[in-house]
């Protein structure tokens, strides 16, 4: 694809699309609370949303987040983006800081793109699909007619023929055709990272596994990073090299997929892999592998958050929050039980 900058070509970026040692992302303690409203009494109180939050990405790889609704996803995706600012931490780009000026974040977002769950409000009703994936490449200086090339080139490439679908508006596509726009949009400026919301939790399943084959090869071709969010277990399986397990603002366990689907450690894994359905009728699910609604993230249970939940709950989870330690390589888990002498009955002794 054709460069992108001011006098209509691009300088080859900087960093390296191989999978080096250094991480393409780092996040390092991110945190946000949105303002919630006065109460009566006692002042205004905050909704912690993403609580302390530290993670890499290699080069290359698909870094799967799981979690219920209400964890934190979706805004820790939007603190990366920094479409929401951050009140503490920050964000490292193979090895830089992405910082709050607009020259900054212009490169960034060259660099790293975002689609979205709602395939049809991230879409603008009044362009037409062309326009639509051609608009990032025009707005960062390249000249419209390369930029409507290079839109045909990735509708094309996403399985939209630009004969037919080039002059259409949104509301004339069907959800799978309009999430494949925004896989398009967000590759026409060149990225290194992708950051995938959801993007197939509101297709049907034969659709579902379309997009899904279409971002795996994509991520081949264009030699991309990807960060995929989802609900779906089964999914995440599917596409991701890592696992990142978040409960209530947190990360409550991080590994490779193989390990944290095969051998979870953190009793809430545990408790997302007990509940996914099985059509083995020698499996079937008898006793709730969950139960009760998360808390509320205005005020979140002392010590481990999830204990109010957990089946091996003892009276020290109530009193001492755990931190995110690494039991194996490249395996971390934020549970008192996999902490030698945390003094939790079921914990190892400590050495």
């Amino acid at each position: 694809m054709d460069g992108i900058a001011g006098d209509g070509g691009r300088a080859p970026a900087t960093g390296d699309r191989s999978g080096a040692v250094q991480p393409l992302l780092s996040v390092n303690g991110l945190v946000k609370h949105f303002r919630g409203h006065r109460q009566w009494r006692g002042g205004r109180r905050d909704v912690r949303a993403v609580d302390g939050v530290t993670f890499d990405v290699a080069k290359g790889e698909t870094l799967g987040i799981v979690g219920e609704s209400g964890c934190g996803k979706s805004t820790l995706a939007r603190l990366i983006m920094r479409i929401v600012a951050a009140d503490v931490g920050g964000v490292l780009f193979d090895g830089e800081a992405v910082g709050p000026e607009r020259q900054d974040l212009a490169q960034f977002r060259r660099d790293a793109q975002m689609v979205f769950q709602d395939s049809h409000a991230s879409l603008n009703p009044r362009l037409t699909v062309e326009d639509t994936v051609a608009f990032g490449p025009w707005v960062h200086g390249l000249a419209r007619q390369k930029a409507l090339a290079r839109a045909h080139d990735l509708m094309a490439r996403v399985g939209l023929e630009p004969a037919r679908y080039a002059g259409r508006y949104p509301h004339e596509l069907s959800g799978g055709q309009r999430q494949r726009v925004n896989i398009a949009r967000a590759l026409a400026l060149e990225p290194r990272l992708l950051i995938l919301d959801e993007p197939v939790s509101a297709l049907d399943k034969s659709i579902e596994a379309q997009v899904l084959n279409l971002l795996i090869d994509l991520k081949a071709e264009f030699a991309l990073t990807y960060i995929f969010i989802s609900h779906d277990l089964n999914v995440v399986r599917v596409m991701s090299d890592r696992v990142m397990v978040m409960y209530l603002g947190k990360i409550a366990e991080i590994g490779s997929a193989e390990v944290i689907l095969r051998s979870p450690r953190h009793p809430y894994t545990m408790a997302l892999l007990a509940s996914m359905p099985s059509m083995d009728p020698e499996h079937r699910t008898v006793a709730a592998p969950l139960s009760g609604d998360p808390p509320d993230p205005i005020n979140p249970p002392s010590g481990c958050r999830f204990h109010t939940r957990c089946r091996f709950a003892a009276p020290v989870c109530a009193l001492s929050q755990p931190a995110l330690a690494e039991i194996a390589d490249c395996h971390g888990v934020a549970c008192l039980m996999a902490a030698a002498g945390s003094g939790h009955p079921l914990a190892p002794p400590s050495l």
